[in-house]
């Protein structure tokens, strides 16, 4: 490596040096938070005193080698599984199960839709017994238009290519206003034309509506892309191994972006930090 391109990597890595959050203003926080699973032979311990935090509206992406517990950390995260250790915070109070302020996107959108409702009778679900029949209309139409998706309201999900069907999902995640989004590897399932666009959504839904968003990704490129700062899991138990600011501006496109040599020397730090 040449002396330049060794004084641009180190500008980049002190730039994205590790921070503490400011945990008084966090919309989401993970507080020492470990997970165990019970198998035939012992305990397990997936997750071991993970820490951070994420304020209103910035995104945060979550990377680790494969089989560190990103998922098992999002769904302790959404109150959907309660952790073994430690707690997760929202707006500083304690969540004990699933919460109107978090909504969650899955991976496999093919599965998560019901196929015998319409794509507007699937946004409107969250909200049954919640709001009236009317309102409930009116939030989905809202939320098919923020994702483009207006003109396919009365269609079926098996009548739609997978990136609409996952910009269904998206939609039916944002219809009762959640405070954050999380995120399960929302992309890794389109061609890579469509994951662009689908990033780029995210990216104008959260400048739109101000969500925070956490986003679990495999994909360093997609993390760095996305996010205000990105969090590596990594050891067993999983911990933080870095939490870095991601100081690319608010501006971004998928060409200019990634082409930028501060891209690359994000991208290089994050590969070794997950590798090592």
């Amino acid at each position: 490596m040449s002396t330049s391109n060794s004084t641009n990597e180190a500008a980049i890595v002190k730039a994205a040096k590790t921070e503490s959050r400011d945990s008084v203003n966090a919309v989401i926080e993970a507080v020492n938070l470990g997970h165990s699973y019970n198998t035939s032979v012992g305990s397990a311990e997936i997750l071991g005193s993970v820490e951070f935090s994420v304020l209103p509206g910035e995104f945060v992406c979550i990377v680790g080698p494969s089989g560190v517990g990103k998922t098992t950390l999002l769904r302790c995260l959404s109150g959907l599984q309660q952790p073994t250790a430690g707690h997760v915070a929202v707006d500083g109070i304690p969540l004990a199960g699933p919460s109107t302020a978090i909504s969650l996107v899955f991976q496999d959108y093919s599965r998560s839709l019901l196929p015998w409702l319409s794509v507007i009778d699937n946004v409107t679900l969250p909200l049954k017994g919640r709001v009236s029949k009317g309102e409930r209309r009116a939030r989905a139409e809202k939320a098919l238009r923020e994702v483009g998706l207006r003109e396919a309201s009365n269609r079926y999900p098996w009548q739609l290519s997978g990136g609409m069907q996952q910009r269904v999902a998206i939609a039916r995640a944002l219809v009762f206003e959640p405070r954050v989004m999380l995120m399960d590897e929302p992309f890794a399932s389109v061609d890579a034309q469509t994951r662009e666009t689908l990033e780029d959504l995210v990216l104008r839904i959260r400048e739109d509506q101000g969500q925070a968003v956490v986003l679990i990704t495999h994909d360093i490129d997609e993390a760095i892309y996305l996010a205000d700062r990105v969090i590596v899991l990594g050891g067993r138990p999983a911990n933080v191994r870095a939490n870095l600011s991601i100081p690319l501006g608010s501006s971004r496109t998928q060409l200019q972006t990634k082409a930028r040599p501060e891209f690359a020397e994000l991208r290089a730090h994050v590969h070794r930090l997950i590798g090592g």
